[in-house]
């Protein structure tokens, strides 16, 4: 596959980099002239040990020495410009080749997943699984995708014209490129958030779950018709339902995006039963078709709702499959199953969508509902949920004096009426971020138990906890156990199948505890809050805020599912994606038939062979235990340091993710002046430190644990170890990747700041022992030397923007040493970002 890198990607890059410099824009020959020159300017220069500063002061002097500062600066921002599209072309030539570049029939993929279970005789116990098993990815709506829809169109083209080799039409489409602005001009709302990611629903999504079900059951001689887990494959959907932290996400929002998705797959049903009509024009069959295409075109255009619930498109879907077969013998009675099954999997409501609040808003709301009944909340947290529980109603909404209190009532209120003008499926889950205790579960039940089930036997949502900080993870099995006990909530969930989903933060969780230790702390929750509800009756789903890098839970996601082992629950995969992850790895129906087959595969696999390299020992999990302890005392410690926040807060690029246009939500979730870091979101915090080309949360603490452990003689064990548990090689190797996208030459300088000189030492201290060590412990020579094709894209990626890294701590060592915020100078470090974070793809 390497070789194959090089030729269908490396060696394109090369040939069709060079078709930059005959655009006809002013200017474009002699950005892309010098650019070359400026960016072997940078590695020349950080490996003399230049300065940012010292790098671009002696490219001008030497290319322009009679440049005035406003032509300098000129210059750069067009070549700020010029990167931005060499990464765009990048991106492109990349995807052309992903089916070259990717073995689509290899490990991880349906037909390698069959054919292994056919040759170990398991293939009934495939298709049990199958039966209840589920992959569910949730599109979030988080902003780290900084292309517009209009630049991520000319992709798809210029993605096309690669595969073909069409020079006259990658050169056409290089100039719009040139023409067409990579910045939002306006903040989108999340409705506009909403509207990206349904794209990716219309274009890829309803083709892409749909392939997959046909080829599985088809391999596995499973007529479609008699399938009954259509949600085997779904999407998650947060844009209009994710509330926390973003006061822009109202009721009134929420219902737009509800009618949006509604609207949208009935449009695609529409466009399909006008080509199934193509195939079947018999009598009897006909007919039947002709009034559910005038249905459909009723119910989407003339306010006529003749189809108000998928059974009713299903009922007059089946009749004609009745006529179909009564009739003419089955003919093209594959093209109306497909079709039929396509109904059953989206329903009338596409994405699955989530709400979800902070718990603190929750405490917030309770308190105000106390103080309108002349009441106080207070007393032991059993005094107080025993209060709560005894609520019998909700005051009216106008006797609230603050106003987002009415706007969550408000938003619990539309749940009833958004469920039934679209089905349950569309919105039955309501996620409790930052939850700490019972209360806090128990708060969201009980308000949603006045509003969505008032007036009902039975509740039709799901109460989700979402576990985030390490303390929060500790506590959670004990909380989980506790409301299974609870007798009122205990008949809630006999209601709902006797199934709880709880969601495990990786971002916060990493932000809070360091990289080791979080990811330890949620697999131990995971075991033993499957271990209490096995006990007590109830199936748990896990469902995994993992984002898109390896600094929030990211990387190898094939990997991290099929090294659980059978301690973990795994009835179902629950997963976040986000920005350039959801564009990269599920933007075109190849690569989203790849990674979705991939996890489809990880997840049964788990479950079918349970084997030695799954299921650690007692003494691999005091191992890891240890490591994870001594990672999370170092990081704590580097985190404690006077310097962590106020470096965040004044030398990383953190304030201007609120300037860049690209999210609804505010940075922080707090309201306050300055900078809490428990308000901070992990995004921008990851972000930042990528910026940097630092990388922190990626590695933090992982080579100060081994040393630790190798001065203890225990080096070999932990060789032994990552030979033999699949779980800690995915885990160690996600952080190898961070490494290689770190570049610490790039902020050097600041070893001579009297600020932050001693705090770059440590993190550059750190980031060399953890690359020693975790060779030492992988035996490799180099770093990811096991997958040298992301190795090799990582390198390619970084040498584009090399010129951005250089010229953002440019103006970040102006501002250092000079004090001094010019506008100029704040562009440049604004304008860079896109580049940066658009050329790592799952960065931030």
């Amino acid at each position: 596959m390497y070789k194959t890198y090089d030729t269908q990607v490396a060696k394109r890059f090369t040939i069709y980099n060079s078709l930059f410099l005959d655009l006809p824009f002013n200017d474009i020959y002699r950005t892309g002239t010098l650019l070359p020159i400026l960016g072997t300017a940078c590695q020349d220069g950080f490996q003399k040990g230049l300065t940012p500063k010292e790098i671009i002061a002696g490219f001008f002097d030497e290319l322009m020495p009679e440049s005035t500062p406003e032509q300098q600066s000129d210059l750069l921002f067009q070549m700020i410009q010029y990167v931005e599209r060499q990464v765009v072309l990048f991106d492109s030539i990349e995807d052309a080749a992903y089916e070259k570049i990717h073995d689509l029939n290899g490990k991880g993929t349906i037909k390698a997943l069959i054919d292994r279970t056919d040759n170990d005789n398991k293939r009934e116990a495939l298709i049990e699984k199958l039966k209840t098993f589920s992959v569910r990815l949730t599109l979030t709506a988080h902003p780290t995708q900084f292309y517009p829809g209009n630049v991520l169109a000319i992709i798809t083209d210029l993605e096309n014209a690669i595969r073909t080799d069409d020079i006259g039409k990658i050169n056409s489409l290089l100039q719009q490129l040139g023409k067409t602005g990579f910045t939002k001009r306006e903040k989108p709302t999340p409705y506009d958030e909403a509207i990206s990611l349904i794209w990716f629903l219309e274009n890829i999504f309803y083709e892409s779950i749909t392939d997959i079900m046909t080829r599985l059951l088809g391999s596995l001689n499973i007529p479609l018709h008699d399938w009954d887990n259509p949600g085997l494959l779904k999407v998650g959907f947060w844009p209009g339902g994710d509330r926390d932290g973003n006061p822009f996400v109202t009721h009134t929002i929420t219902k737009q995006v509800a009618a949006r998705l509604k609207k949208w797959v009935l449009k695609c049903y529409y466009k399909d039963v006008r080509k199934v009509r193509r195939r079947l024009t018999f009598k009897h069959v006909e007919e039947i078709l002709i009034n559910i295409e005038r249905g459909l075109y009723a119910t989407l255009f003339e306010n006529n709702p003749v189809y108000q619930t998928k059974e009713q498109l299903l009922g007059d879907l089946l009749s004609a499959r009745e006529g179909l077969i009564k009739y003419h013998e089955g003919l093209f009675l594959d093209v109306l199953d497909q079709f039929i099954l396509k109904v059953k999997i989206f329903g009338f409501h596409f994405a699955c969508m989530d709400m979800r609040q902070d718990s603190r808003k929750h405490d917030t709301l309770i308190e105000e509902i106390f103080e309108l009944q002349g009441k106080k909340l207070e007393g032991t947290e059993d005094e107080q949920i025993a209060q709560i529980m005894s609520l019998t109603e909700l005051p009216e909404i106008d006797s609230f004096q603050d106003p987002f209190n009415q706007e969550m009532l408000q938003s619990m209120g539309v749940i009833d009426s958004i469920q039934q003008e679209s089905g349950e499926e569309i919105m039955n889950r309501y996620i409790i971020s930052n939850c700490q205790s019972r209360k806090h579960l128990l708060e969201v039940f009980k308000l949603n138990l006045l509003s969505l089930g008032k007036d009902k036997e039975n509740m039709p949502l799901d109460i989700v906890p979402l576990f985030e900080t390490i303390d929060d993870l500790a506590e959670a099995p004990e909380i989980m156990a506790s409301l299974y006990n609870m007798p009122e909530y205990k008949k809630h969930l006999e209601f709902r199948g006797n199934k709880q989903t709880i969601m495990l933060g990786f971002s916060d969780g990493t932000k809070d505890g360091g990289y080791l230790q979080a990811n330890w702390s949620i697999l131990r929750a995971k075991e033993e809050m499957t271990r209490v509800s096995r006990e007590n009756g109830i199936e748990v789903v896990f469902f995994d805020g993992r984002g898109g890098p390896p600094a929030r839970g990211g990387g190898n996601m094939h990997n991290f599912y099929a090294s659980l082992g059978e301690k973990v629950e795994n009835s179902e995969i629950q997963v976040t994606i986000q920005g350039q992850t959801i564009s990269a790895n599920y933007g075109k129906v190849a690569s989203c038939t790849y990674n979705f087959e991939q996890l489809l595969s990880a997840g049964l696999e788990n479950h079918l062979y349970v084997g030695a390299d799954k299921n650690l020992n007692t003494e691999q999990r005091a191992l890891i235990d240890e490591l994870a302890g001594e990672a999370y005392e170092s990081y704590k410690k580097f985190k404690s340091h006077p310097m962590f926040v106020p470096y965040l807060e004044h030398v990383t690029p953190l304030k201007y993710f609120g300037m860049t246009n690209i999210g609804s939500r505010p940075l922080k979730r707090g309201k306050g002046e300055g900078l809490k870091f428990e308000d901070l979101r992990a995004i921008p915090f990851v972000g930042s430190w990528a910026q940097m080309k630092q990388n922190i949360p990626g590695f933090y603490g992982v080579g100060a644990a081994v040393e630790v452990l190798e001065k203890k003689g225990k080096l070999g064990e932990l060789q032994e170890l990552y030979n033999n548990s699949l779980f800690f090689r995915a885990l160690l190797g996600n952080s190898m990747q961070s490494l290689t996208k770190c570049f610490y030459p790039a902020t050097a300088y600041l070893k001579q700041d009297k600020n932050y000189g001693e705090f770059w030492e440590i993190m550059h201290s750190e980031y060399l022992r953890s690359i020693e060590k975790l060779k030492q412990v992988s035996s490799m020579d180099e770093l990811m030397g096991d997958n040298k094709v992301i190795k090799k894209s990582i390198e390619i990626r970084e040498r584009i923007v090399l010129p951005l890294i250089t010229v953002q701590q440019y103006a970040i060592q102006q501002i250092l040493e000079t004090g001094k915020t010019t506008e100029v100078l704040q562009r440049l470090i604004l304008r860079s970002m896109f580049g940066i974070i658009n050329a790592a793809r799952n960065a931030a």
